[in-house]
């Protein structure tokens, strides 16, 4: 189901043109849009001035003629033409009555449609290298990530959430080094922990559980200056020194106590993948060598220096790129774009990434990747998520992630609340910097935005709790039948934008903006303290009370339905 009322005056439109346009397909489509003044109506279409080259007519007689042609709709009140050629709509009191009868029936659904007709669509998102504790960044990519989810799921798509485990790849060697090496001090081992190790506590706690570790002779010796290249040589050591087997024994302890920290970290976030893909399953599987292959007979790589080369800049990227280097080991490249295939054999129509802001160069080389496995380009939609800082007394809280001293996913949720960690995160653009306050997020005030939302839901609640204090009880029928008693500026407005919450929800899914919800809410929120604030709900007519709480108990609904995609709840009592 579209938006009910625009999708009146959509249907109206159509019939209409269909009357003074005879070129059938080669009509430009509807753009209906709410006018930013309602003394010109509530919609507005420029279909009139789009049509006016293709009949050779001037817009406002185009516009005559479609207005002449129009069916008659109950929810219909006048119908204007302005300017150049704008055809406006003044919906009728029925229409507004009709919808909030409409929110009160759906209840939870209210706002959901169909425009994703069940495509399939696989959402990835966080994939943080399980290399430590979820950080505030990728919770700003949690938050995000789950509130596109919602509003796909709402909008009628076959929504697949899915985290990409980087358990493969020099980082997961460099956990797996830096656990060992704790391990060894925590034996008395005396030795300079290197600079670019993972150095916060919970390496210290994933050791502890290895038990004994012995010092192999010459570890530390003739070790470079250069910090990576310093690591990648006592991994190397290390290896030879435990073995395969046994230095991935290690690299298997710190990935599980690392990824389940970071499953119960977004599992109270209330953020569930559907699914956790491991990288060297594309290995395992063949879907690396599946990829390589496909790149091969599509004559797309060549040989150089010894490794193997993808001709990326002949799909648009800035420079042609290493699959498999001289070593014969593949390279992360060649794991991703064989992981996006993979999604595509799988049956997905739709691939949305999910990454942060510094893998904007990766954009450029999937996609190239993509097409010369022959995949359509536009299957792809890469959404990048900016960087967060956090302010404590108005002063920035440096974090370094590295070195340990960062503030986790969890510290900040035990500091703000789920709830307002949330909010904050998706109040912005994800292509824009977000300063997240955190005095604000813990206040008990209008001016934060999670308690002035959730307030007007708690102030609904507490409405009719005195409704049932005092012995009355609200009525539908009742309700139905005094709707036209709403007269008052405030109730106008309210219910104006009440309608708009289906349109939103689309709004937002197309542009994966969930901002959008969260900018609607307080407009919602501000008109209903507004309403509150100026006149009584529960009053002696009868009929005017049970449709003033017929009004407010589709507010909270709303407000509720909102909350609910922003991964926010709504609390009776505050």
């Amino acid at each position: 189901m579209r938006p009910p009322v625009k999708t009146e005056i959509e249907n109206l439109l159509s019939k209409a043109i269909g009357e003074v346009f005879t070129a059938g397909d080669a009509s430009p489509p509807l753009e209906i849009e709410r006018t930013r003044d309602t003394q010109h109506g509530h919609f507005s279409s420029n279909i009139a001035m789009r049509l006016a080259k293709m009949l050779g007519k001037s817009p406002r007689d185009i516009a005559a003629d479609i207005v002449e042609a129009l069916p008659e709709s109950d929810q219909v009140a006048a119908v204007d033409i302005a300017g150049p050629g704008f055809i406006n709509f003044r919906l009728a009191p029925d229409a507004f009555h009709a919808e909030l009868h409409k929110i009160i029936c759906a209840e939870e659904k209210y706002g959901n449609s169909d425009l994703g007709g069940k495509r399939k669509v696989n959402l990835e998102y966080v994939s943080a290298n399980p290399t430590g504790p979820l950080h505030v960044g990728h919770g700003r990519h949690a938050a995000y990530g789950a509130c596109v989810a919602n509003l796909l799921i709402a909008t009628g798509h076959d929504v697949h959430q899915e985290y990409y485990v980087n358990d493969a790849g020099r980082q997961m060697d460099i956990i797996a080094l830096s656990v060992w090496l704790r391990a060894l001090q925590a034996q008395g081992q005396k030795f300079n922990f290197p600079a670019g190790a993972y150095q916060g506590e919970y390496v210290q706690t994933i050791a502890a559980e290895l038990g004994s570790a012995e010092m192999p002779d010459g570890l530390f010796e003739a070790l470079p200056e250069d910090g990576d290249a310093q690591l990648d040589l006592l991994i190397q050591r290390v290896c030879e020194a435990l073995g395969e087997e046994g230095f991935d024994a290690i690299l298997e302890v710190a990935l599980d106590n690392i990824l389940a920290d970071i499953r119960d970290d977004l599992g109270e976030f209330g953020v569930h993948p559907d699914e956790w893909f491991s990288e060297k399953s594309l290995t395992s599987s063949g879907a690396v060598d599946r990829a390589l292959k496909l790149l091969a007979e599509n004559d797309v790589t060549y040989e150089k220096d010894g490794a193997t080369w993808f001709r990326a800049i002949d799909y648009g990227d800035e420079k042609d790129r290493v699959v498999v280097r001289d070593n014969g080991r593949t390279t992360y490249f060649a794991s991703d774009i064989a992981y996006h295939l993979h999604k595509r054999e799988r049956g997905f129509e739709d691939l949305i990434d999910i990454w942060g802001a510094d893998h904007h160069g990766y954009v450029a080389r999937v996609t190239a990747g993509l097409e010369a496995m022959g995949q359509p380009t536009e299957c792809l939609h890469v959404e990048l998520v900016q960087f967060v800082a956090l302010y404590r007394a108005g002063k920035k809280v440096q974090m370094s992630t590295r070195s340990g001293d960062f503030v986790t996913l969890r510290q900040l949720r035990e500091e703000v609340g789920n709830d307002a960690a949330r909010l904050f995160f998706v109040m912005r653009s994800n292509e824009q910097h977000l300063d997240f306050d955190l005095d604000l997020a813990k206040s008990k005030s209008n001016e934060n935005p999670v308690y002035y939302l959730q307030y007007a839901h708690a102030r609904v609640c507490s409405v009719m709790a005195q409704l049932a204090e005092r012995g009355l009880s609200w009525d539908d029928e009742t309700a139905l039948r005094a709707l036209p008693q709403l007269v008052e500026e405030h109730e106008q407005s309210l219910m104006l934008t009440l309608t708009r919450f289906p349109e939103i929800v689309e709004a937002a899914t197309l542009q994966r903006a969930p901002q959008h919800v969260v900018h609607y809410l307080k407009e919602l929120a501000q008109e209903f303290h507004a309403y509150y604030n100026a006149h009584k709900f529960i009053v002696d007519d009868d009929g005017l009370r049970n449709a003033r709480i017929m009004l407010v108990l589709a507010t909270r609904q709303v407000m509720r339905n909102g909350l609910g995609l922003l991964g926010v709840t709504a609390p009776d009592k505050m």
